[in-house]
């Protein structure tokens, strides 16, 4: 039996050149996006054992912050990384929880900072509308052991 002129061969490797363009892409959008994601107010939680809050809203959170000098932030408005004296957070506070009734209210103080701070903090978030305050700490490094 005579064999054809233009026999085949089958091609038994892969072509990874669209695979790596897809990499590069997807690089280049993490490395763009990475640092977006780790902006904030640099405090140090206090460790506590507490479970995570469930059935919270959609909602973003509205988060004060309250750092190793005493000093307010708020993760809403246009300067997030300036501190806010007490009327403004007042202010700002009333205005989103009456646009956004169900936003989550959580405050991320330093460990260092008194608790009367805090406490402060609580009441000028309970004067903008804030029913349900909420905190945020790290979780402990160990548990107990239950007996």
């Amino acid at each position: 039996m005579p064999t054809p002129i233009h026999e085949r061969k089958l091609m038994g490797e892969i072509n990874v050149v669209p695979y790596i363009d897809v990499m590069l892409v997807l690089l280049i959008i993490f490395m763009v996006t990475a640092p977006l994601l780790t902006q904030g107010i640099k405090v140090e939680l206090p460790k506590a054992g507490a479970e995570p809050i469930e059935n919270v809203s959609d909602a973003e959170p509205l988060v004060l912050s309250v750092d190793a000098e005493g000093n307010l932030f708020l993760n809403i408005g246009d300067d997030e990384e300036s501190p806010l004296a007490g009327q403004e957070i007042v202010t700002r506070v009333d205005t989103l929880l009456r646009q956004v009734p169900e936003t989550p209210v959580l405050v991320k103080a330093d460990r260092s900072v008194p608790y009367g701070n805090v406490v402060g903090a609580m009441v000028l978030l309970q004067q903008g509308g804030a029913e349900s305050i909420g905190f945020v700490t790290d979780p402990l490094d160990t548990y107990p052991v239950p007996e």
